[in-house]
């Protein structure tokens, strides 16, 4: 398991100061461009529940998002504090951009007040690569996690502590297209296995020159798509830390 620390970035609404008991429930939502994930986690990020998933709605109005949260978490009636992965930059639990899932729509949304609202429990939301990320890492030198999904999403962890969110994703990567571009899930059906894994290999080196991290996590649903030999710094995860990593949203500050 991961010694992360929380990042003083990523709040909600936290009424509990003194952190979450160690018998805390904690529900942890995954948002896709495709699918919306939950379960339930104990303070240490262990899964005591199934992840259970839902479509996600398209068009997504603010309306139709929370609607749909508040649907999936149906199954899940007992639990203490929640915690929310989105695909976007977020700010103190207000929507910046959500370019899989339509900014235009969702652009200014407090998701962790309307959730709150909604479920009558305190709400944490972050970058979605970010909250893998916390599920992912060990807490030493600079970690790097990316997720190849519906688009490209990237984390930066320096023993342990959360770097402010870079959306890397809307860079120029090749041929003046950005890496959501080149390696999303558009392009990935769109072009041969083999063109893609080689323009996710060029990615992969790109960012070491520009990180010079100490280890790459790469998740999301097309990291199984990765048919090339990974270098020893890098390591594919599962997607359950999508979800794991919402526990340390709500780890005291300092463990």
């Amino acid at each position: 398991m991961t010694t992360a620390k929380e990042t003083s970035e990523p709040t909600a609404l936290d009424n509990q100061s003194e952190g979450p008991l160690p018998d805390a429930r904690i529900l942890a939502i995954d948002i896709g461009g495709t699918g919306l994930k939950a379960a339930i986690l104990d303070i240490d990020g262990n899964l005591l529940t199934e992840r259970h998933r839902i479509e996600t709605p398209h068009p997504c109005s603010t309306d139709e998002l929370v609607d749909a949260l508040v649907k999936l978490v149906e199954p899940f009636p007992t639990f203490d504090y929640v915690s929310v992965g989105f695909p976007g930059v977020v700010r103190n639990g207000k929507i910046i951009t959500a370019p899989n899932l339509g900014t235009e729509e969702l652009m200014g949304l407090d998701l962790a007040g309307a959730l709150q609202q909604r479920l009558a429990k305190p709400v944490r939301v972050i970058n979605d690569a970010d909250m893998q990320g916390y599920g992912a890492i060990h807490g030493k030198g600079l970690e790097m996690v990316i997720t190849l999904g519906t688009g490209f999403g990237s984390a930066l962890f320096m023993d342990g502590v959360l770097a402010p969110h870079l959306e890397i994703a809307h860079l120029p990567f090749r041929k003046n297209k950005t890496y959501d571009e080149q390696i999303g899930d558009k392009a990935r059906k769109k072009i041969s296995r083999k063109k893609w894994n080689r323009r996710v290999k060029r990615a992969i080196d790109t960012l070491r020159t520009l990180t010079h991290f100490d280890k790459l996590y790469i998740g999301g649903g097309n990291a199984d798509q990765i048919k090339f030999e990974l270098d020893s710094d890098v390591q594919i995860i599962s997607n359950e830390n999508g979800v794991r990593g919402g526990a340390w949203l709500w780890r005291k500050r300092g463990n």
